[in-house]
């Protein structure tokens, strides 16, 4: 399992936040809703989006940003115009003053916003919830980025367009697997690029030796591993993969290890109902209390308490 496969593998979009936003300047919206990650894809016109710390970033037609929550921020036809909405956690909408919208900006199946015309229309797809695997990657993404549509060739416009109006049944199941689609085709561009300030065990997927114990270690996390059994897999001697794999990764393999198992068990902890015997058997723990105390070790409280703040 590479990099980007493991963002999205287990914790994937499940009944994701995703509309069609259309406007007709002067608009603008204020974005509160603390999603760990939203992505927005310009159909139509422009829009700037301007985080409350950092550059605005503008958007014109198939251009991409996604943005790293929690942190809000606001779309609008300019930076100087004032919002007319805010969105709340659960995709909830309020005039500035507080009252609630009541829908009254509801345009249609998944479509939100002034006018089924409007000028400027973006596609904009929510994650509600954070998963643990995906954590060191989107640790690693600034707080909002952006590709234009010379940065990066992605086919599933077109079907997003027609995808997200539709009310038919399993739709939703549809549509995560679209968008999940559409926020890793982006992250693979975005890391692609030249300048690309990628992770330090991103970058380490490349070397032959790292790249393989890396991989060795995603794949196979219940296997009895240690540093002279990926040494053996990757032909270096032990001394030297530590080494080099400390360098490149900018922690042990064992530590890594250790880490990708438990964000592994957090993830099965929210979204399976396997009990926690079984669950420590498919990360590589002896028995439920051995993972029970690494889990409240690294986490700070018990696979007991993390599975009921999920509920």
């Amino acid at each position: 399992m590479d990099a980007l496969a493991g963002l999205l593998d287990g914790p994937r979009a499940r009944g994701a936040f995703m509309i069609r936003a259309c406007f007709e300047p002067p608009w603008a919206v204020r974005v509160e809703d603390r999603a760990p990650l939203t992505i927005m894809l310009m159909v139509r016109g422009g829009t700037w989006i301007t985080p409350d710390e950092g550059e605005s970033v503008r958007l014109r037609a198939g251009d991409l940003a996604i943005a790293r929550g929690p942190a809000p921020y606001t779309c609008a036809d300019d930076p100087a115009t004032e919002p007319h909405a805010v969105i709340l956690p659960g995709g909830e909408c309020f005039y500035p003053d507080g009252r609630p919208m009541s829908g009254r900006m509801d345009l249609g199946v998944r479509t939100w916003g002034q006018r089924l015309d409007g000028s400027d229309v973006m596609l904009i797809g929510t994650y509600t919830m954070r998963g643990e695997i995906n954590g060191r990657l989107l640790d690693a993404l600034p707080p909002l980025l952006s590709l234009t549509a010379d940065d990066w060739q992605c086919p599933l416009t077109p079907l997003l367009c027609e995808e997200i109006v539709r009310d038919e049944p399993g739709q939703e199941v549809v549509l995560d697997r679209l968008l999940d689609l559409l926020v890793i085709a982006a992250l693979r561009a975005w890391f692609q690029r030249p300048q690309a300030a990628a992770p330090a065990w991103y970058r380490a997927l490349a070397d032959p030796v790292v790249g393989r114990a890396l991989r060795l270690l995603q794949d196979d996390p219940a296997h009895p591993w240690t540093v002279a059994a990926l040494a053996a897999k990757t032909g270096v001697s032990r001394a030297a993969l530590a080494r080099r794999f400390t360098e490149l990764v900018g922690e042990p393999p064992m530590t890594y290890l250790t880490g990708w198992r438990l964000a592994l068990a957090a993830d099965r902890l929210r979204d399976t109902d396997d009990t926690l015997d079984a669950i420590a058997r498919q990360v590589g723990y002896g028995s439920s209390f051995a993972l029970s105390s690494a889990f409240k070790r690294v986490y700070g409280v018990s696979p007991q308490e993390h599975r009921g703040r999920a509920v």
